[in-house]
């Protein structure tokens, strides 16, 4: 190489692997990701005839629709956390609840290891909390610390509000809701 070799472009792959790690950290990935892997043992293994050499065991049980029932609620639940973050709380609790059913419904949570996937993953899900800095940009502090402005935090002086809605005046909105 030499001196006046440009630097490379990112190629088609390196993008969408930057792209995939940039959406999975807005979300709680992983967690359902194990909610998921949890819930396949659970709906497979009571409908399988795994067999060893010349003997087949046959994992039928009166409980395989409610097996079933469960992995799918499982697998929705996990992609549920994957492409609707904001009810993470309410899917990590309804996981961990399944998976405690699972035990006695479904031959021990599919063999305990989707019973502890699912666990697993459902804490997770309960635990993860998005990153409030990044869609924040950092105020410029004086040489004591303090945000520029007064040092209460507004240009105006007053306390900061905790009005989501975006009416406040502060805010340049004269209290009426736009329509677009």
């Amino acid at each position: 190489m030499s001196a006046e070799t440009s630097a490379a472009v990112p190629g088609q792959f390196t993008r969408r692997r930057l792209q995939f790690r940039a959406w999975r950290g807005r979300r709680p990935f992983w967690a359902g990701l194990y909610v998921m892997l949890g819930g396949f043992p659970i709906m497979y293994f009571p409908y399988a005839h795994i067999k060893f050499g010349q003997l087949t065991v046959a994992m039928a049980t009166t409980a395989g629709a409610g097996s079933l029932i469960i992995g799918v609620l499982l697998v929705v639940l996990g992609l549920t956390l994957w492409f609707q973050q904001h009810v993470r709380v309410f899917a990590g609790v309804a996981a961990i609840l399944l998976a405690l059913v699972s035990l006695p419904v479904s031959n021990f949570g599919g063999f305990i290891i989707g019973f502890l996937l699912s666990l697993f993953g459902g804490a997770m899900a309960v635990a993860w909390s998005p990153d409030k800095s990044a869609g924040r940009a950092a105020a410029p502090a004086d040489d004591d610390g303090a945000p520029e402005g007064g040092g209460s935090g507004t240009a105006h002086g007053a306390q900061e509000s905790n009005d989501l809605s975006g009416t406040i005046p502060a805010n340049g909105a004269n209290g009426r809701h736009s329509a677009g």
